[in-house]
């Protein structure tokens, strides 16, 4: 009796068809927006589940099987019956996003961006202030998607959230405008020497950007300030802010603050990973324009070219390979 694949998942058949139309992988890979590496993976799987070979392939070009060229029509009446049932569906809600702050310019850029793409979609922006803290509502379904640094999330959340890498983004120092080192255009790391520099210690909602300071400051004689009271709203923080005189760990387009001034740092650069976050098996078109946007943004203005002395911590790099 021949063997006969119990479930197919039209992930796979997408990844099979867009090859099959381009006869490119890495063509059909940036059309559906994912690494070659992925789109292969996808492809041997399905080939697998079908128990037949779908593609030649060698180092001159890509060409279906007789298999492969009988599964196309297949495969294009099962994508064909699974949209028309999310377009059933497309105006049910609007899209949650979270851009963790309001003023903070890589969330917001891509927002705007996805919503020039997708008009007819409704995206909703909400602001959890951090990933952590977004990260429970994303697994409870009561937030759709967020931008933050992934790998700085406790693995449990990690498991049931995808995501996307957007930026590698400069991070800068905000320095009360009497400061030391105020005057200086741009300020070196280990300037900061002696300095109790506040991130969002003892914030429930920011644990990833606190351990992202501590890497950082790490064997160069930097302190990561005490907890400060939690402040809600711009004009508290910067209230609070102010009576502590703490330097604060930002980000090249942090939002201005009063009596004070935004410095990038460098030698090095340090860099906050940026990445778009959802909750795994998230389907909404308005996802989707996202997804382009972010791509679209960072490909125009390099947003994941880092610098030769460019510096993230270790276990970024690690997830981010994988």
């Amino acid at each position: 009796m021949p063997w006969t694949p119990a479930h197919v998942d039209p992930r796979l058949l997408r990844a099979f068809l867009a090859v099959a139309e381009e006869l490119h992988f890495t063509r059909a890979a940036t059309r559906l927006y994912v690494a070659q590496q992925a789109l292969s993976r996808d492809v041997r799987r399905l080939e697998q589940e079908l128990g037949a070979e779908l593609f030649v392939r060698t180092t001159r070009q890509v060409t279906l099987t007789a298999d492969g060229a009988r599964l196309v029509p297949y495969a294009r009446q099962v994508l064909a019956a699974q949209d028309e049932l999310l377009a059933a569906f497309r105006q049910a809600r609007p899209l949650l996003v979270d851009l963790n702050s309001p003023g903070l310019g890589t969330g917001r850029r891509v927002l705007h961006r996805a919503r020039e793409l997708a008009p007819e979609q409704e995206l909703m922006a909400r602001y959890e202030s951090g990933l952590t803290g977004a990260a429970g509502e994303l697994l409870a379904g009561r937030l759709d998607v967020s931008f933050g640094r992934f790998a700085g999330l406790d693995r449990a959340l990690r498991a049931g959230l995808g995501h996307q890498l957007v930026r590698y983004e400069p991070m800068a120092v905000v320095l009360p405008e009497d400061h030391r080192l105020a005057s200086l255009a741009e300020v070196p790391v280990d300037a900061l020497k002696g300095e109790a520099v506040y991130a969002g210690a003892g914030n429930p909602r920011t644990p990833e950007w606190t351990d992202l300071a501590r890497r950082l400051f790490e064997g160069r004689d930097i302190e990561v300030a005490a907890p400060a009271p939690m402040a809600v709203g711009e004009e508290e923080f910067e209230r609070v802010m102010g009576r502590t005189r703490n330097p604060i760990l930002a980000v090249v387009d942090f939002p201005a603050m009063r009596r004070t001034v935004l410095r990038p740092l460098v030698k090095p650069v340090p860099l906050s990973p940026v990445s778009l976050v959802w909750r795994k098996g998230l389907v909404h078109p308005g996802f989707d324009a996202l997804r382009r946007a972010a791509v679209e943004i960072g490909t125009a203005e390099g947003w994941l070219r880092r610098p030769v002395d460019g510096w993230i911590p270790a276990m970024d790099v690690d997830m981010l390979k994988t």
